[in-house]
Protein backbone atom coordinates (compact mmCIF):
# COMPACT_ATOMS: atom_id res chain seq x y z
CA UNK A 1 0.00 0.00 0.00
CA UNK A 2 1.19 3.52 -0.81
CA UNK A 3 0.17 6.17 1.70
CA UNK A 4 0.74 9.86 2.35
CA UNK A 5 0.87 11.11 5.93
CA UNK A 6 -1.06 14.24 6.79
CA UNK A 7 1.10 16.58 8.87
CA UNK A 8 -0.77 15.89 12.11
CA UNK A 9 -0.43 12.13 11.51
CA UNK A 10 3.33 12.56 11.09
CA UNK A 11 3.57 14.61 14.28
CA UNK A 12 1.49 12.11 16.24
CA UNK A 13 3.53 9.19 14.85
CA UNK A 14 6.80 10.81 15.88
CA UNK A 15 5.48 11.63 19.36
CA UNK A 16 3.89 8.22 19.88
CA UNK A 17 0.65 10.08 20.48
CA UNK A 18 -2.43 7.91 21.08
CA UNK A 19 -4.53 10.35 19.04
CA UNK A 20 -3.27 8.45 15.99
CA UNK A 21 -5.73 5.69 15.23
CA UNK A 22 -4.73 2.07 15.58
CA UNK A 23 -5.43 1.47 11.89
CA UNK A 24 -3.20 4.36 10.85
CA UNK A 25 -0.42 3.21 13.20
CA UNK A 26 -0.65 -0.35 11.90
CA UNK A 27 -0.33 0.80 8.28
CA UNK A 28 2.70 2.99 9.04
CA UNK A 29 4.36 0.19 11.02
CA UNK A 30 3.94 -2.33 8.19
CA UNK A 31 7.27 -2.33 6.36
CA UNK A 32 5.52 -3.64 3.25
CA UNK A 33 3.85 -0.25 2.83
CA UNK A 34 5.45 2.80 1.24
CA UNK A 35 4.90 5.82 3.50
CA UNK A 36 5.35 9.23 1.89
CA UNK A 37 5.75 12.63 3.53
CA UNK A 38 5.10 15.73 1.45
CA UNK A 39 7.28 18.78 1.13
CA UNK A 40 4.07 20.59 2.09
CA UNK A 41 4.36 19.07 5.56
CA UNK A 42 7.92 20.37 5.89
CA UNK A 43 6.65 23.82 4.91
CA UNK A 44 3.74 23.58 7.36
CA UNK A 45 5.87 22.43 10.30
CA UNK A 46 8.54 25.07 9.70
CA UNK A 47 5.92 27.81 9.35
CA UNK A 48 3.91 26.82 12.41
CA UNK A 49 7.04 26.31 14.52
CA UNK A 50 8.27 29.80 13.55
CA UNK A 51 4.89 31.25 14.51
CA UNK A 52 4.97 29.48 17.89
CA UNK A 53 2.07 27.15 17.07
CA UNK A 54 4.27 24.02 17.25
CA UNK A 55 6.79 24.91 19.97
CA UNK A 56 7.94 21.30 20.51
CA UNK A 57 8.59 20.68 16.82
CA UNK A 58 12.01 22.38 16.80
CA UNK A 59 14.04 19.24 15.97
CA UNK A 60 11.64 18.37 13.15
CA UNK A 61 11.48 21.95 11.86
CA UNK A 62 15.27 22.20 11.64
CA UNK A 63 16.02 18.68 10.33
CA UNK A 64 12.85 17.61 8.56
CA UNK A 65 14.55 15.52 5.87
CA UNK A 66 16.75 13.74 8.40
CA UNK A 67 13.85 12.88 10.71
CA UNK A 68 11.71 11.65 7.81
CA UNK A 69 14.57 9.50 6.47
CA UNK A 70 15.28 8.07 9.95
CA UNK A 71 11.70 6.73 10.01
CA UNK A 72 12.14 5.06 6.62
CA UNK A 73 9.57 7.38 5.05
CA UNK A 74 9.82 8.59 1.47
CA UNK A 75 10.03 12.24 0.45
CA UNK A 76 7.29 13.53 -1.85
CA UNK A 77 8.39 16.75 -3.57
CA UNK A 78 5.90 19.26 -4.90
CA UNK A 79 5.75 19.35 -8.68
CA UNK A 80 4.17 21.81 -11.06
CA UNK A 81 1.19 19.54 -11.70
CA UNK A 82 0.67 19.23 -7.93
CA UNK A 83 0.57 23.01 -7.64
CA UNK A 84 -1.85 23.33 -10.53
CA UNK A 85 -4.15 20.64 -9.11
CA UNK A 86 -4.07 22.15 -5.59
CA UNK A 87 -4.94 25.58 -6.97
CA UNK A 88 -7.80 24.16 -9.02
CA UNK A 89 -9.53 22.35 -6.16
CA UNK A 90 -12.97 23.57 -5.09
CA UNK A 91 -12.84 26.31 -2.47
CA UNK A 92 -14.48 24.22 0.28
CA UNK A 93 -11.10 23.77 1.95
CA UNK A 94 -9.00 26.89 2.40
CA UNK A 95 -5.90 25.46 4.12
CA UNK A 96 -3.10 25.58 1.50
CA UNK A 97 -1.16 22.74 3.13
CA UNK A 98 -4.18 20.43 3.13
CA UNK A 99 -5.04 21.41 -0.45
CA UNK A 100 -1.56 20.35 -1.53
CA UNK A 101 -1.83 17.03 0.32
CA UNK A 102 -5.16 16.35 -1.36
CA UNK A 103 -3.70 17.22 -4.77
CA UNK A 104 -0.66 15.02 -4.23
CA UNK A 105 -2.71 12.08 -2.97
CA UNK A 106 -4.83 12.27 -6.10
CA UNK A 107 -1.93 12.86 -8.50
CA UNK A 108 0.28 10.12 -7.12
CA UNK A 109 -2.43 7.56 -6.34
CA UNK A 110 -1.79 7.60 -2.59
CA UNK A 111 -4.17 6.90 0.27
CA UNK A 112 -4.10 9.80 2.71
CA UNK A 113 -3.64 9.01 6.41
CA UNK A 114 -5.61 11.75 8.13
CA UNK A 115 -8.43 12.36 10.57
CA UNK A 116 -9.69 15.25 8.38
CA UNK A 117 -13.16 14.13 7.26
CA UNK A 118 -13.37 17.13 4.91
CA UNK A 119 -10.83 15.34 2.68
CA UNK A 120 -13.53 12.80 1.78
CA UNK A 121 -15.30 15.47 -0.30
CA UNK A 122 -12.32 15.53 -2.69
CA UNK A 123 -12.45 11.88 -3.70
CA UNK A 124 -9.24 10.82 -2.02
CA UNK A 125 -8.92 7.52 -0.21
CA UNK A 126 -8.59 8.52 3.43
CA UNK A 127 -7.50 6.12 6.14
CA UNK A 128 -8.01 6.71 9.80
Amino acid sequence: MRVLLDTHALLWWLAGDRQMSGTARWIVEDEGNSVFVSAASAWEVATKHRLGKLPRAGPLATNFAGVVASQGFLELPIGLEDGQRAGSLAVAHRDPFDRMLIAQAKSHDLALISNEELFDEYGVIRIW
